[in-house]
């Protein structure tokens, strides 16, 4: 992508966060009401500008019932690729949360912040994430803690999934939390097959500085991402969490493999998302 093709990109981009995002503000933090709609536009109009395309395979929750998703994590592409899927929330590290642009961003997308150093922190955050989904929202966790470089996945923590049981705790739960396996790859790139070596210019892991990755990133031409959503997990007052877990994790290592595999998340068979009838226009980049 040219310099001038990019600062175009980005100008779109600002002028978008400047037409969509007061609103937002507003039934954040004047109305005091949930509104999952202006994060998922925002992330389609980014996917739009910069080429990416998502497609997805499985069955989704359906719209209003609520789910944990534990998720593997390769990149900051992962936020916007699953964000423009459906109205939802991350948790997040707390760091983030004073990050420039991302930080803010994050703070809209209602991200729930776990501060890793304070203790205490996992069930505060595991008590916020429950009323979320007392409320019949969907909440994702990245549930390997960090991001890989996908070609493996790291082993998946528990301890937040206790936040599956806060919510059968909370009032109006029916005795039951949908535990939603989820598995994101970025199997192409210009239409080729992405090898091993070029992962690097995907995947953001490890200490790998953010700006030099970015613009390697901008220079490497559209990318599919393809998002499987696994078989639901029933977790119920007497689930065990960590067996919930492991049984999650299998199923996202599972999902992955079929799809290297090339048995699982074939073209032919992947339904594209919303953001994918955009169309393309070349390039990427942001967080």
């Amino acid at each position: 992508m040219s310099r001038v093709g990019l600062v175009i990109r980005l100008a779109c981009l600002a002028l978008a966060f400047a037409v969509i995002w007061p609103p937002h503000l507003v039934v954040l933090r004047v109305l005091k009401r949930p509104s999952g709609f202006v994060p998922m536009l925002f992330h389609r109009i980014f996917l739009w500008l910069f080429s990416v395309r998502v497609t997805q395979t499985g069955t989704p929750p359906a719209p209003g019932e609520p789910a944990l998703v534990l998720a593997n994590h390769v990149s900051w592409l992962d936020i916007i690729a699953i964000g423009s899927l459906r109205p939802l929330s991350f948790v997040a590290k707390s760091e983030i949360a004073g990050w420039p642009v991302i930080g803010h961003l994050a703070v809209l997308q209602r991200t729930l912040f776990i501060d890793r150093a304070r203790r205490g922190a996992t069930a505060t955050v595991s008590a916020a994430m429950g009323h979320r989904l007392a409320g019949g929202e969907l909440v994702v966790l990245f549930a390997e803690g960090t991001t890989g470089d996908g070609t493996r996945l790291l082993p998946f923590r528990s301890s937040l999934v206790s936040a599956a049981r806060a919510a059968l705790q909370a009032e109006g739960e029916r005795g039951r939390v949908r535990l939603q396996p989820l598995a994101i790859t970025y199997p192409k790139r210009n239409g080729l097959p992405v090898v091993r070596s070029e992962r690097a210019e995907i995947a953001w892991y490890g200490d790998m500085e953010l700006a030099p990755h970015l613009a390697t990133f901008v220079q490497g031409g559209p990318i599919d991402v393809h998002i499987v959503w696994g078989a639901p997990i029933l977790f119920e007052a007497d689930s065990d969490r960590k067996v919930a877990t492991a049984a999650a994790e299998a199923e996202v290592r599972r999902a992955i493999q079929g799809i290297v595999t090339g048995h699982a998340g074939r073209e032919p068979a992947a339904s594209p998302a919303p953001a994918s009838d955009l169309g393309t226009m070349g390039g990427l980049s942001a967080a």
